[in-house]
This record gives C-alpha cells, structure tokens and sequence, in this order.
C-alpha cells in the first residue's frame, strides 16, 4: 500500500492540479467514485494510474470488477495518500490520473449520436469559470447534443474543477478546444447546422421556439458569464436569442441560461 504522502509519486499526481503539469504530462486528475467509474466504462484505456483506499473500493465493488475487465490494475492507497493526490478535502477515495484526449474540430461534427450529422453543438467563447464549464458540458450531455467546442480564451477543460463539474460527462461526447471562434462557426455551418447565440437583448426563447427555428440543426453560441460577447461574434450569429426573466432577478446564470437553451432545442427536435 502507498502510505507516504510525501513520496514523489503522491507529489507528481498532486501537481496535476497546476496546469502547468498539465500541459508538460499531457494528463490530468480524476476524483471521486462517480468519475472514475465513467472513465473506466467509456475511456479506460486513458487510464494511467488509478489509487483507491481499501475502504472506497470495498464499497464500491462496481469499480473494482470495472478495473479489472478493462485491464486496469487498481494500487492501494491511505486516506492521507489520497488527500494530499487530490484537489478537494474530501476526494471520496478514488484518485485516478488519465490521459487528456481533446478531439479535433473535424471529427467533433462528423458523425451525430443519432444520425451521420449533428443536430445539436455548443460553443462557448471566453468561458472562464470552472463551476460553468463543467455544469454546460455536462448539460450538452444530458440533452445529447454531439458536440462541445471551446475557443481558446475559454477556461481549462482539464482543471479539477471544471472535470469534477462534468461528473463523468467528459467521457460521454466530444469537446474540441483551443479552436478561433471564426472556425468553430465556419465549421459547424459547413455541418448544416445554423447559429444561435445566447444574448440578454436578443429575440425572446419562446417566440424563437414557436417560429419552428429550434427544429433545424443548431449550435448554440454563449460568452463569458460577466460581458457575455463582443458585437462582433454576436454580429457572426444567424440570431441572437434572450431567455426571458419573469421576476425580480438582474440576470440569469450562464449555466442555467444555457441549460434552458439546449433542452427547449432539444424538446423542439424531438417533437
């Protein structure tokens, strides 16, 4: 069993956290039980390393018998290995270290979930909370839209916080980063699909919605959460479109504008 918490292995894994460490390794770090069961049912060959207290794993036997079909050796580790591996104070037992796979634009929009063609993309630009990053792509995912699309003004998709957000939905679809917004949309125009874009002094949602336009192929276009975007990627959008505050609040949470967007899109789709 790992026991020393100072060891240069626990130390290696802990700078995972710093993106810098990131960026030399190419990997990144997973916490807790619901994120290391969805890596090793969809991506266990990503898998580098996974550490795990004899008591998470007795609980969790789901994991180990998981581990084990894909190949994936499992290393004991103390409670005070684990904590000073991970980036929150109560990581749950689990600490894996898995390869990063972002997927090229190309790829991102060639084949939907459900037809040859997407139906359904997000692209932020200058997102820049973690919190929102995570909760947006896990959304997308929830929805099923085929794609999420990243600028490279946006946040890290590989900070902890922004991983522990997705809760596994990092593994269920593609996310495409570090992309020009100019080819992110001549991208996903050349997929058929139009361009919406989330904006507080666009159309109202429910007039869009009953125009049919939530039917056709969309991706959505939102911008960071304090000054939204420029006139000049809202100028590049076929629409801009509000969701309508019915109460005393001064403004939505992008996350939650978002969610809004994507599941009336995804109603409208399917109806």
């Amino acid at each position: 069993m790992l026991d020393n918490p100072r060891a240069d292995r626990v130390k290696a894994v802990a700078k995972l956290s710093q993106k810098g460490a990131r960026s030399e390794t190419g990997l990144f770090l997973l916490e807790g039980p619901q994120a290391v069961a969805e890596a090793l049912a969809y991506r266990p060959e990503l898998v580098v390393e996974l550490y795990a207290t004899p008591t998470a794993l007795e609980r969790y036997t789901d994991i180990a018998e998981t581990a084990v079909l894909a190949g994936v050796d499992v290393e004991f580790a103390s409670e005070r290995v684990i904590e000073a591996m991970a980036d929150t104070v109560t990581p749950q037992g689990f600490i894996a270290v898995v390869h990063q796979f972002p997927t090229a634009l190309k790829h991102a929009l060639g084949t939907g979930r459900a037809s040859d063609e997407p139906r359904l993309v997000v692209i932020l630009e200058e997102v820049r909370d973690p919190g929102n990053l995570g909760t947006i792509i896990r959304v997308a995912d929830s929805a099923g839209a085929d794609a999420v699309i990243l600028t490279g003004r946006s946040v890290d998709l590989y900070n902890p916080k922004v991983v522990r957000s997705t809760t596994g939905s990092l593994f269920h679809l593609p996310v495409v980063i570090d992309v020009e917004l100019d080819s992110a949309l001549d991208a996903v125009r050349v997929a058929g699909l139009q361009v919406l874009a989330g904006d507080m002094h666009g159309d109202a949602l429910p007039s869009v919605r009953e125009s049919g336009r939530l039917n056709a192929p969309t991706a959505w276009l939102f911008g960071n959460e304090a000054r939204g975007l420029s006139a000049e990627s809202l100028a590049l959008a076929d629409v801009s479109v509000a969701v309508p505050i019915y109460g005393d609040a001064e403004s939505m949470n992008l996350a939650t504008a978002a969610s809004v967007c994507l599941y009336e899109t995804a109603f409208a789709q399917r109806a």
